[in-house]
């Protein structure tokens, strides 16, 4: 092997290289646009969930207050469950349909129900189901 062929090698390893790189850069934006793209997952949907925590005795009220509060909202449920929570509350549990959500006005309702004295917690939870 001469000096010749020993270059050519050079020179071919320079090629490949600069074409790397260069292949790298350029891609990279593509690259970056398509990490920031959301996943278009058919099967996941977000769904949203009004928890209260009331007296057991207020029960009826703060359910009562619950679906009105929603309804006032328009935030339609689609499943409204009660659950014992400890020795002397209930856990309301109003999952919302899937639509639009506005975090703030629901933070606002939130507040509101949780002035009521019977009302210990009030909340909401953004979740996705399969």
């Amino acid at each position: 092997m001469g000096a010749a062929a020993g270059a050519d090698l050079i020179l071919e390893a320079l090629l490949g290289t600069i074409f790397v790189l260069t292949a790298n850069t350029l891609l990279r934006p593509v690259v970056n646009r398509i990490n920031r793209q959301p996943n278009y997952t058919p099967g996941v949907e977000m769904t949203n969930t009004v928890y209260v925590i009331a007296k057991r005795e207020y029960q009826k009220d703060a359910l009562a207050l619950l679906e009105q509060s929603l309804e006032e909202a328009n935030y339609p449920t689609s499943d409204l469950v009660v659950h014992p929570f400890g020795a002397n509350e209930v856990e309301i549990e109003a999952v919302l349909l899937a639509a639009s959500v506005d975090g703030e006005e629901l933070d606002r309702l939130i507040a509101r129900l949780a002035l009521e004295a019977y009302i210990s917690q009030a909340f909401w939870s953004p979740s996705s189901s399969e």
